[in-house]
């Protein structure tokens, strides 16, 4: 552990800003010491586009549900966002780009200790808070004091930070209660909005951040108006109002058509054809978004405490045709039962569909002439959910399984699905959706026996030799040699099957021709509108 600023210096390796693109640094950001430049890495060019034009309104529909956005009172604070939760009105230190690299916000470089659990963090000195206040680096400390509140904090920063403090009027200083080779990425979780010092429990509920626009009317649980932030530290905004709708379970096309909406959120993969011929629509589609996660229940009486059952069930999967039906071949991308996405370098490929395999497992387990698995449950948190399980269902049944799928409201559906208070036992046959994030975040989510995300991995030897891997992971510091873990790490599961993810959708918006400047993002949550305008 980092014990005085000697010790610090004396292994600081400092790399020449300059020669680091953005994806050397998402490769390398454990290797030694790291140092970023802003201007560098911070926003994507315009150049070659035509000059942005200030003014007018844009009009974003989603279809994400947002449980926690239910009173005025929490309407305005990071934690409880809509939609594209934080961006418009907070930044965080750093944010992950459309092309899921990390790059700087309010950070302009960082750098960590060899032991990575001690990391100091370079600040902006011309950003503002929306009341005009400037933003120092006692705002940030104040913020990660409330992000990692034993009460009022978010999970993975309580999780991970031990404290924060000072180094300069421009710099400070993380230490970890364990090691974490990739924290730039955690800075950027959407919950680690920078806000004015205040008292904890009262920072955060007036709304108040740096980003480029401004809450100015809430309808909550349903649409955020926003107006820009003309003291803007960054590029734009180019737009007056932002206006975003959330309609979670509804298909808001017929809205998109009759000129309701300029931005579609979330498209069904179904409507793209139609979309690409609507007259003035452009289409963009993102590298990666959401899994279809299976959470497999695992309790005295569960045919799923069998490994061999869940292989089963995982090899039967017709993951392929689900992509070609569904997806039409271009918008899913097939999942290798992690939360890892194949856009990343170190995701690893598992094993292909294989029936006549399935069929010896579950004769194995004593079910010789096939199974009939529990009803699964799913809410309809995709456009396209139902007809993507009816595709594995049907698919199954090759294998001699047979398993019942029953839609549930998306009201109460995440509470609904535990049947026991503890979150470790009786835990329904149902889907949990999950987004991307880098390796470390992704691996660290199954390394949590008793979370959702995990599928509550039943205690177990393999469960045990994942965590040492993890651990191992976040104290190395050569990307290589890391990803050597990650592969190991991503076996133990293919092979041990806690959960079974089944397919991945990539993120997909349709626009008006005269909007400008927006792509789609894999992480909904990270959408910034910054940079879009309209002509």
């Amino acid at each position: 552990m980092y014990s005085e600023k000697k010790n610090f210096e004396k292994n600081q390796i400092n790399q020449p800003a300059s020669g680091i693109t953005r994806r050397n640094f998402a490769i390398g950001a454990g290797a030694g010491f790291v140092s970023l430049s802003l201007s560098n890495l911070l926003f994507s060019s315009l150049s070659m586009a035509a000059q942005p034009k200030k003014g007018g309104k844009l009009v974003y529909a989603g279809s994400y549900l947002n449980s926690k956005h239910k009173s005025l009172k929490n309407a305005k604070h990071p934690y409880y966002g809509i939609e594209i939760r934080t961006r418009n009105t907070y930044n965080a230190l750093t944010w992950v780009d459309e092309e899921l690299n990390v790059v700087p916000e309010i950070a302009t470089d960082w750098e960590s200790n060899q032991g990575q659990d001690v990391w100091e963090v370079t600040i902006r000195e011309d950003v503002k808070f929306h009341d005009g206040r400037p933003l120092t680096v006692e705002d940030v400390i104040a913020s990660y004091n409330l992000h990692k509140d034993k009460k009022l904090g978010t999970s993975f920063v309580k999780k991970l930070v031990d404290k924060i403090e000072k180094v300069s009027t421009n710099k400070v200083r993380f230490f970890l209660k364990s090691p974490s080779s990739e924290f730039a990425w955690n800075l950027a979780e959407y919950r680690q909005a920078i806000m004015p010092a205040a008292p904890l429990d009262e920072m955060g509920f007036l709304g108040i951040g740096s980003g480029p626009y401004k809450f100015a009317k809430i309808d909550v649980g349903r649409r955020v108006i926003y107006e820009a932030n003309e003291d803007y530290w960054g590029k734009g905004p180019y737009l007056d109002t932002l206006e975003c709708v959330n309609l979670p379970g509804t298909n808001p096309l017929n809205g998109y058509l009759s000129g309701q909406f300029d931005v579609l959120a979330a498209v069904d993969p179904s409507l793209i054809n139609q979309l690409s011929a609507t007259p003035n629509t452009k289409i963009d589609i993102a590298k990666a978004g959401d899994q279809i996660m299976m959470v497999l229940p695992k309790y005295e009486g569960s045919p799923f405490m069998d490994k061999r059952v869940r292989q089963a069930l995982t090899l039967a999967l017709d993951r392929e045709a689900i992509i070609r039906i569904v997806f039409g071949g271009k918008t899913g991308w097939a999942s290798n039962d992690t939360h890892m996405a194949p856009f990343n370098e170190d995701f690893l490929a598992k094993e292909p569909r294989n029936i006549p395999k399935a069929k010896q497992l579950l004769a194995e387990a004593g079910f010789e002439n096939g199974i009939t698995l529990p009803t699964f449950y799913y809410a309809p948190y995709v456009p396209e959910i139902t007809r993507v399980l009816s595709v594995a269902a049907e698919s199954v049944k090759e294998a001699g399984i047979t398993m019942k799928i029953e839609e549930r409201p998306m009201a109460g559906y995440r509470k609904w699905r535990v049947e026991n208070k503890e979150k470790t036992t009786k835990h329904r046959f149902a889907m949990g959706p999950v987004g991307p994030r880098n390796p470390a975040m992704n691996l660290f989510r199954m390394a949590r026996p008793t979370y959702n995300e995990s599928g509550y991995w039943h205690p177990s030897a393999e469960g045990d030799r994942y965590i040492e891997l993890y651990e191992k992971a976040m104290r190395t510091g050569d990307p290589i040699a890391r990803r050597n873990i990650y592969h190991d790490m991503q076996r133990i599961l293919q092979n041990d099957v806690p959960a079974i993810f089944l397919t991945g959708r990539r993120e997909t918006i349709a626009f008006r021709s005269n909007v400008h400047g927006l792509k789609a993002h894999s992480q909904h949550w990270s959408l910034r509108f910054n940079e879009v305008w309209k002509s």
